[in-house]
């Protein structure tokens, strides 16, 4: 061991010969920071990791003196945890809901790509089947700017939904040809054999995709719903899928995905799968990427005009074969011109199966070290245009949600004596507690419902352990304050204390126990190192809950707003939720609701016009007897424009869509994240319920606070 006084003076070099901790150490300072930097200049974190393997690798700074062995082992963990989470967040009914367009698009955005590739690599003097896998390079994509679209309100346009079901469709042709060329060119099929191998890998993927959810239901209903039970299975599947792949010639990453494909639906979207994927994301697969940024020899790549060329033909060949895949999609299926240009943006990120196909086909000898230049320089490239492209062209897109105008705004009161309009209200803190009770109050009188305070007193498996008397008796303590607020406030309460081993799994379930239809929640630290690591109770009570979620910041009481502000980003239904929010607080105060939309500085006045008109259609749909006033304002940041309308108001009500992120948190978008930050005024940030089906399409990756493992999906 090093004493630490000769630390200081001993070369930084010698230092990691003799404590290898020390490059470790610095990976994960690595991992832990650099997405954040990153993401907050709205570049996707894995550009940092990436990049960062490239400055701090032996070709750069050379401060990953880490064992080659060390970081192969790593490495090839986080290739497997990457393909596995793909496929374990692959949602099959996405694919169905279009799935005739959506194969007939992945047919093109697969084919298209893998012709004009392979024509590229017998150009630059490869053979057949190095030439194929260059086609496999950029015949799939990774939905980088999902988010964006999803933050758009776009998710139900056709085009949208056709282009994320193409993509479950390119992944898994993918990886087939890849596991195709790589036991052929290390097997030295013929013919015969190579039909025979195509014989055998549709065998597996039946037994795996069919014989494990069967299997895996079976046991599961035998043995009950039991995480450890659940965990198991999962890691059972891995490694029965690996040794079957092995059996038949073809490579571990190719079972990894069909695994996950597997399991999906028998794990479902609960716990064990978030513990699952939370410790990919947080190190197997930050440390891939670090590690493909090492290989990356940058000095030969600049010096290499053949090399440089190319990268420069493959990107190339990339973004004109995926624009010749929308073309044909614009053809046959008839979309529009915007709708062709944002699927094509969609289509262009190159992340997770492109970094996974060349990595085993260089490791593979089919592939050599400049192509695998060339594609970490395309991952590059393509997930900063990717975006930023989708994000230009998909503004202007109209939603199939404008056109349906009716949305299930559920804040209208019950007259039904047996089902009233419930408020959960979470006590904890006893300085924010009467400001909570006030707004649920608000609410509950124009709702003619009644407030459930909800105490929380956490413990373990034991219910007599020293520390849940305490708990039982401080929240004890908070629901009587509570309830004799409820009393002064003049609305029914319903106080209910629950033990819980988790703050944010007891609101939760006691909101769907209770049948709450409003969770009103005050303002959560997260700050904290814990919180920006595993989120913190809001993050987790947002994500799960069934019903819409109003986190508040109230810096005065609620019967004291009398001008409410409501910034909404596109002229779709679901900004009804807030506006309806708001007008109920403002029924109660007689007070005035401004609904704000910021467009570009450069928008023509008729344009303006336009927006007004259509946001005031839109608001009416609601039916108040005193409609909101909307303002449309031209500015050249939409952030700096809410900020200045915002002095003028006492309250300013967010509505944000929820995404997960995994580790924790929520993916919430840089606007909402800076009002949230500068707002001195009172705010309340409402959340509706999650689109789900089995299983989350695809979790938010920029812009956030932390670092999203469907990045690399």
């Amino acid at each position: 061991m090093v004493p630490l006084s000769l630390i200081a003076v001993l070369p930084y070099n010698q230092v990691i010969n003799k404590e290898p901790i020390v490059p470790l150490a610095i990976l994960l300072v690595v991992i832990l920071v650099v997405p954040i930097i990153f993401e907050r200049l709205r570049l996707p974190g894995l550009i940092g990791l990436i990049l960062s393997g490239i400055l701090l690798g032996p070709k750069g700074w050379n401060i990953f003196e880490i064992d080659h062995y060390i970081w192969e082992f790593l490495s090839q963990i986080g290739l497997v945890y990457l393909l596995f989470v793909a496929g374990l967040e692959v949602n099959l009914e996405q694919l169905g809901r279009r799935r005739n367009r959506a194969l007939g698009f992945g047919s093109f955005a697969f084919g298209v790509p893998l012709v004009l590739g392979t024509l590229l690599g017998i150009i630059f003097g490869f053979d057949w089947l190095g030439s194929i896998l260059i086609g496999c390079l950029i015949s799939s994509y990774t939905l980088l700017a999902y988010p964006i679209i999803n933050r758009l309100g776009l998710t139900n346009n056709e085009a949208v939904s056709v282009a994320i079901g193409a993509s479950i469709f390119t992944d898994i042709a993918a990886l087939l040809m890849l596991a195709v060329c790589v036991a052929i060119h290390l097997n030295e099929f013929n013919i015969w054999q190579t039909i025979a191998l195509l014989g055998w890998l549709t065998v597996y993927c039946v037994v795996v995709l069919i014989g494990f959810d069967w299997v895996g239901k079976e046991f599961l209903r035998r043995s009950g719903e039991d995480e450890g039970n659940q965990f198991l299975f999962v890691l059972a599947s891995i490694f029965l899928a690996a040794v079957g792949a092995h059996l038949i010639g073809v490579e571990i990453i190719f079972a990894a995905f069909f695994a996950g494909l597997a399991v999906n639906e028998v794990i479902g979207d609960g716990v064990v799968k978030e513990k699952i994927v939370f410790v990919g994301s947080v190190l197997f697969i930050p440390i891939f990427f670090v590690e493909l940024g090492l290989k990356l020899d940058l000095p030969a790549f600049v010096k290499n005009i053949g090399m440089i060329w190319l990268t420069l033909f493959i990107i190339l060949g990339l973004v004109t074969s995926k624009l010749g895949a929308a073309l044909l999609a614009k053809l046959i299926y008839r979309y529009k011109w915007r709708e062709i240009l944002t699927i094509w943006s969609l289509s262009l990120p190159q992340v997770g199966v492109t970094s996974s196909v060349a990595l085993v086909g260089y490791h593979a000898q089919l592939l050599t070290p400049e192509v695998l230049n060339s594609v970490i320089v395309l991952i590059l490239v393509t997930s900063f245009i990717g975006p930023i492209i989708t994000s230009r062209v998909a503004v202007g897109l109209n939603s199939s949600l404008l056109k349906q105008q009716e949305t299930d705004v559920s804040y209208k009161g019950c007259d039904g004596i047996d089902n009233p309009y419930r408020i959960l209200v979470p006590v904890y803190n006893p300085a924010t507690q009467q400001h909570l009770m006030e707004m649920a109050a608000l609410l509950a009188h124009q709702t003619h419902g009644r407030i459930i305070p909800l105490a929380i007193a956490t413990a373990t498996a034991h219910m007599d352990a020293p520390g849940l008397e305490n708990s039982l008796e401080k929240s004890e303590g908070l629901l009587n304050k509570a309830t004799a607020l409820s009393r002064i406030l003049d609305v029914e309460a319903e106080p209910l204390l629950r033990i819980d081993d988790a703050f944010a799994q007891g609101i939760s379930r006691a909101a769907r126990e209770k049948k709450v239809n409003l969770i009103v929640m005050g303002w959560g630290k997260r700050t904290g190192l814990k919180a920006r690591l595993f989120g913190n109770v809001i993050d987790g009570v947002l994500w799960a809950s069934h019903c819409p979620v109003a986190v508040t910041r109230l810096v005065e009481s609620p019967s004291k707003i009398q001008r409410i502000l409501v910034p909404v980003e596109n002229l779709t239904a679901p900004i009804l939720q807030p506006v309806q929010f708001a007008q109920i607080i403002a029924e109660s105060n007689q007070a005035q609701v401004t609904v704000l939309n910021v467009c570009d500085r450069r928008t023509s006045s008729s344009k303006i016009s336009w927006r007004r008109s259509q946001l005031s259609l839109l608001v009416s749909k609601i039916g108040l007897s005193n409609p909101p006033e909307v303002q449309i304002i031209a500015h050249e940041n939409v952030a700096q424009a809410i900020l200045q309308a915002a002095r003028l108001y006492d309250l300013v009500v967010l509505p944000f869509i929820r995404n997960r992120t995994i580790p924790g948190g929520l993916a919430i978008s840089d606007v909402i994240a800076q009002l949230a930050s500068q707002l001195t005024c009172s705010i309340v940030m409402l959340g509706d319920p999650p689109q789900r089906t089995n299983n989350a399409t695809v979790k938010a990756d920029v812009p956030k606070a932390k670092l999203s493992v469907t990045s690399y999906h």
